[in-house]
């Protein structure tokens, strides 16, 4: 019998991690998902970090040793993805892409996780009149669409001239301004039920402070899901950042590759049968966002205790506990009807 799995005895560190855990759990069709997420999002990762060494050429850059680039050039060996009506390598584009969608995504989901966090905590530890307060905010930031409130945002903080790091500041605040209510709902909700368990009650009568009490007591429990909510806004932060770019309020061209600014530039291209400058940089949006959805999706589903009761079903087969297995999968199948 395996150490880790021994009654009363806690798993490794390693195995408890959100990804690691949930990928141990699943089974069939639901691992199929979580490893071809992983997998996207792991080659994601890894074009942005290495991007500075696997691209040939600068995101803006137009010439060579040889000469200028020619403009629109289909794929060719010199240029293996062509080139845009600008000049620019579409290659070296897509991949310089990548590094700026992974910076918007960390810094905005950072940022997002950190206000909501804490506004969720305070809000729903004190509740009165600031939860009230805090709640209408962020109620009236859910009644206006997310994609608008990004480019007024972004109009507001950049004026629609972006350099690289300014652009991703403003992209980033623009983004973050649209996900805080969705940390500080579920952060808020979590801190209501677990401020009236019973150990938190304990640590107020032996007179702990309301502080220690929202960072050691009710913290550690009320963030469990922020990995799972983390995976789905970073599908949404690309979408966003490219919503932006692609309507003219991101990041400059010749400050920062970005997705949706070289879709905006390829519109005129498609009817003139010019397909590569759009194809690639619309297809890495595509894959990427695909996995990161994959991934999310993947652990919510596994979050479910209902698929955790046909696991131990599927793992009980053969074994001496085989109709003990069935057993507890039939009883859940019953509760879904």
């Amino acid at each position: 019998m395996n150490a880790t799995k021994v009654s009363g005895r806690k798993q490794p560190l390693f195995y408890r991690l959100p990804v690691i855990s949930h990928f141990r759990s699943s089974v069939g069709l639901q691992r199929g998902m979580l490893v071809t997420g992983l997998v996207l999002s792991v080659v994601f990762l890894l074009v942005a970090v290495f991007a500075p060494w696997i691209a040939p050429y600068g995101f803006a850059q137009l010439s060579d040793a040889a000469g200028p680039f020619p403009t629109q050039q289909p794929p060719s060996p010199a240029h293996i993805w062509g080139t845009t009506v600008g000049g620019y390598d579409v290659y070296s584009r897509v991949l310089w892409g990548a590094q700026t969608a992974a910076v918007v995504i960390i810094v905005a989901v950072a940022m997002s996780i950190f206000l909501g966090v804490a506004l969720g905590l305070v809000s729903g530890y004190f509740g009165g009149w600031l939860d009230r307060l805090l709640v209408v905010i962020a109620d009236a930031i859910y009644a206006f669409p997310s994609l608008l409130l990004a480019i007024v945002m972004s109009i507001v903080i950049s004026h629609g001239q972006s350099s690289f790091w300014g652009g991703i500041v403003a992209c980033s605040i623009s983004i973050s301004v649209v996900f805080v209510p969705q940390y500080f709902r579920v952060i808020r909700a979590e801190t209501i039920r677990l401020k009236a368990e019973p150990y938190v009650e304990s640590a107020k009568v032996v007179g702990a402070s309301s502080i220690r009490i929202m960072g050691r007591h009710i913290f550690k429990n009320a963030t469990r899901t922020l990995p799972l909510i983390f995976t789905l806004n970073a599908s949404e932060a690309i979408l966003t950042l490219a919503g932006l770019g692609f309507l003219g309020f991101g990041i400059e061209p010749t400050s920062a590759a970005e997705w949706g600014y070289d879709l905006n530039k390829a519109i005129a291209d498609a009817s003139s049968g010019i397909w590569w400058t759009g194809v690639y940089p619309g297809t890495a949006i595509v894959l990427t966002v695909l996995g990161l959805t994959l991934v999310g999706e993947s652990i919510n589903d596994l979050n479910d205790p209902r698929l955790r009761g046909r696991k131990k079903a599927v793992a009980g087969k053969g074994g001496p506990d085989s109709t003990a297995g069935a057993q507890t999968a039939l009883e859940a199948e019953s509760r879904v009807l």
